[in-house]
Formats: structure tokens, sequence, C-alpha cells
């Protein structure tokens, strides 16, 4: 964070995989959470800088799922939304400036502004993740215990070859009260960039995931450096497309090298 804050990069993003996990995800709520914790001591090293979560339950659950699931094993849209909302709640109370429902279960957007408004956290602005089916975040879900061990993929994700899916979705978050949107994953997010750009003032944030960290940059093993130059070049890119900011692994590796 204090590096972070000496860089002049505005916010941060974290993420937490939990070693304890249940059916429900509520595992998420207690209030010595891993996310909780994380939260409280970035803000406790610069305040100023804006904090970003990743509110889902996928890294909570025991079936690595992103949602709750009924008797049948099928998604349990009302509880997913009731867990959903709590988390955001308790992300709020530990100093979170921004929540990000990730599940693009329907009414989780919804469920989140409305738990905020009603506890008091009307400040908390809601930016959900509006995702293409990617192989890029294998990696990610192998790192975070969030592989779903039915071996099934991101059922509510939208299929890559439906761009006019993804602007629905993502108009319909505004809609529900989302005050900004992730798009990911970032290098395939282009399109639908600048159309959403025509038909929406809420502010576009590509996030590149860390399968596109990974493939687009090298690490020297003489140095330990890592070369992030089209890393740069992407996200110059994005600018060009109508992106407000983005969102990478890669902040303080670029702002090095951009201030060197």
């Amino acid at each position: 964070m204090r590096e972070a804050r000496l860089h002049g990069i505005r916010s941060v993003k974290i993420f937490a995989e939990s070693s304890r996990r249940d059916a429900t995800g509520e595992i998420s709520l207690v209030p010595d959470a891993l996310m909780a914790r994380a939260v409280r001591a970035a803000k406790d090293a610069e305040s100023d800088l804006a904090v970003m979560t990743e509110t889902c339950l996928c890294s909570y659950t025991d079936s690595g799922l992103c949602y709750v699931t009924d008797v049948h094993g099928r998604p349990d849209i009302p509880a997913t939304v009731d867990v959903t909302a709590r988390q955001a709640v308790a992300h709020a109370a530990a100093g979170a400036d921004i929540v990000g429902p990730a599940s693009m279960v329907l009414g989780t957007t919804h469920g989140a502004r409305t738990a905020l408004n009603d506890q008091g956290y009307g400040s908390v602005s809601v930016m959900p993740h509006v995702i293409f089916w990617s192989s890029l975040y294998d990696g990610f879900r192998r790192t975070m215990g969030a592989t779903p061990k039915a071996g099934v993929d991101r059922e509510f994700q939208i299929n890559p070859g439906k761009p006019e899916q993804f602007i629905d979705a993502a108009l319909q978050l505004v809609q529900d009260g989302a005050d900004m949107l992730l798009l990911e994953p970032a290098m395939f997010t282009a399109d639908v960039l600048i159309r959403l750009k025509q038909y929406t003032r809420a502010p576009l944030f590509p996030f590149s995931v860390s399968g596109e960290y990974t493939a687009l940059s090298s690490l020297d093993p003489k140095t330990g450096k890592r070369d992030v130059r089209r890393l740069i070049e992407l996200f110059t890119m994005l600018k060009r497309a109508g992106a407000d900011a983005s969102v990478t692994y890669a902040a303080l590796e670029i702002a090095r090298q951009l201030s060197g």
C-alpha cells in the first residue's frame, strides 16, 4: 500500500482465499475473515487509497462455486443474493470503498446496493464484474481454490461469441445500482468497451486478469525485473477505447517503469 501511494497509484483491489469453507460461503462474514483483516490493514497503512474488494463466494464455498446451491445442487439465487449482500456490508464495515459482486448472479448487485444503503454505507460504491468465459482464469482459480469440484465452467459468465449479451448484462447491472463496471478479461473487452461508452456514463474499468499478466510479461531471471511493455501497450489501447482506468496485477511494476 505504501509503495502504491509513493508511485501515484490511487486504488487497489484485494483478493482473499480462505482456508476455511462451508456450504453457504457464510464463513466470509466472520469478523476476523481474511478479507476484512486485509482491508483494515490496507486502510491503516494508507487511508487515502481507495480499496476495492472481490465480493464473491467461490473462495469460501466448499464446492468452489460462486453461488449457494439448493438440496438438488442447483443455484439457490435468493440465498446467494443474501450472502453476497451481507458480504458487501462486511467489507464496507472493514473500510472498503468499493465492493465488487463478481458472480454475475442476477440480483447480487441490487442486493449489495440495498444492503449497503440500509446499513449506513451509502457512500460505498458497487462495482460488479462483467465477465467473458476465458481460459485466462485457470491459474487464478487454482491459486484461489475456486475451481468448481464438478469441473463445470462459470455458467453465469458470458460466451465470448455473444457481445450483445455482455452489453445487455452490463446495462442491467447499471440499472440494478452499479456505480461503475469491471470488464474482464481486459484484452478481450475492447469492442464491448467502445460500445458501452455510447450507452452509459458509468465509469468502465477493464480488469487485466492474472492470465494476461503472465502471458504479456516476462521475468528476467538475472535481474528479477519483469518486462511489462506489452501490458503498457494493452492499457494504452484500452484507454484509447474509452477505459476510465485499468486494473492490473502489474500496477506497481508499470508504475516503477514509467517513473524510472
